[in-house]
């Protein structure tokens, strides 16, 4: 082990200690005596009973969607021209995308099976019984006045010694000194920050870990994926300038370690902000640049569409899969709904943050493959690997409406298909088409 990693496991040791709520709750979410009563305490609180379509297992959600494609399902109503029974196809994917449709539901926590007497997962009851309360109560009182006050400390003296310690590094000239000890200053505080968190993490396939002028492409479910993956090893981030706390922080690190962060001007000219990272990847002496593709935060249940930008630098992709445990707290940032002060009081008083993170073996870009379909190699290596379920669509869609694209691809592609079955150019004599 490398002098660096031991002085950093021996500094951040010390806070090991509260990882001991994460052992308690093991225990008792292994005693399914526990979780099975209080789960179904939790169900005979709905008296009502539920409809019949409800209680059919849906593989999608709460309906069950056919994937049938759009030219066999209408090919089966006729064969040559137009009906007006075709409208009944789009007539029902419409209906179904109103009730859930496959993207939203990914922008917001995932539902647990059983509770985890962290909140109450069914909004249908308030009151169970005593001594299912009285558990929670226990809880709540643990998490809010014993770990909280203490996480709050250590991640106060996390981030403290980061902002001190890179400001002091980055006074000295350029050098393997400097390095070695912009490498210590960084780790030593990732893992005081993790202890923050009673942070579990299981690391697999360490001989796969992103090399030196690489990039290193993630899944994305917190802003504490960086810290995840700092944890094991430095990184050069790249991101957006942020003012407060964030600022402070940002322009600290930059002046230890090669970060690449952009002005909201320069985010906007990918071709500056490409040739900055170019620039980084040519040089094999920079630590490997951390990007993720997706550009938001997804629930923790599945990958969306990479943004190609990050795969047209060219160089190695060392593709990385994260997968957090939602039984024993929730890291989904929820942007839309919580603030990240509010994102980390949940966090913060959580059991602790447990997850597995997978080093996939490096990537390069085939001959005659664009980097569109390089980013859609590397997105499904990630989801197969970490379990996740793999969707074409957009993360942006989060705040911003569908593109006019997709719905005219829709109409292109059943336009095709009645050109190809002959229905256009088959009108009756005499009738003229507009």
């Amino acid at each position: 082990m490398p002098p660096s990693h031991r002085f950093v496991g021996s500094f951040a040791s010390w806070a090991g200690w509260l990882r001991s709520p994460l052992l308690l709750m093991v225990c008792m979410l292994q005693d399914s005596r526990l979780t099975l009563w209080a789960t179904k305490r939790i169900e005979k609180g709905v008296k009502k009973p539920q409809p019949e379509v409800l209680k059919i297992p849906a593989a999608n959600g709460i309906i069950e969607r056919d994937e049938t494609p759009m030219e066999k399902e209408i090919a089966g109503l006729h064969r040559m021209e137009f009906q007006f029974s075709d409208i009944f196809y789009f007539c029902r994917k419409g209906f179904e995308a109103i009730v859930e449709d496959e993207v939203t539901q990914r922008f917001s926590s995932e539902e647990l099976v059983s509770w985890n007497l962290l909140t109450r997962t069914n909004v249908n009851f308030h009151y169970i019984s005593l001594r299912l309360t009285v558990v929670w109560v226990i809880g709540v009182i643990v998490r809010y006045c014993f770990l909280l006050p203490l996480r709050f400390t250590l991640a106060a003296i996390g981030i403290t010694s980061m902002i001190v310690g890179t400001t002091l590094v980055g006074q000295l000239p350029n050098s393997s000194v400097k390095n070695y000890l912009s490498e210590v200053v960084h780790l030593t505080c990732s893992r005081i920050l993790v202890r923050a968190l009673s942070g579990t993490i299981h690391y697999h396939n360490r001989e796969n870990k992103p090399q030196k002028g690489g990039i290193c492409v993630a899944n994305h479910t917190s802003p504490i994926d960086a810290i995840i993956l700092t944890n094991d090893g430095c990184y050069a981030m790249v991101g957006q300038v942020h003012g407060g706390l964030m600022g402070v922080i940002q322009r600290a690190t930059v002046k230890a370690c090669p970060h690449v962060w952009f002005e909201r001007s320069e985010i906007k000219d990918r071709h500056l902000v490409t040739k900055r990272l170019r620039e980084h990847v040519a040089d094999k002496s920079k630590l490997p640049i951390l990007i993720f593709p997706e550009g938001t935060c997804i629930n923790n249940t599945s990958v969306m569409m990479f943004k190609k930008g990050s795969f047209e630098i060219g160089g190695t992709i060392y593709p990385v899969a994260i997968k957090y445990d939602p039984q024993f707290g929730d890291a989904f940032w929820n942007s839309s709904k919580y603030n990240i002060v509010s994102y980390l009081l949940r966090i913060m008083t959580s059991w602790a943050i447990v997850c597995n993170v997978w080093y996939m073996p490096p990537m390069v870009r085939k001959e005659g493959e664009d980097a569109v379909q390089f980013a859609n190699r590397v997105r499904s290596a990630i989801a197969h690997q970490g379990g996740l379920t793999e969707l074409p669509w957009d993360g942006g869609l989060k705040r911003a409406k569908v593109k006019d694209s997709f719905k005219e691809e829709q109409q292109k592609n059943y336009s095709k298909m009645l050109v190809r079955n002959g229905s256009v150019g088959c009108l009756p004599t005499g009738t003229e088409s507009d």
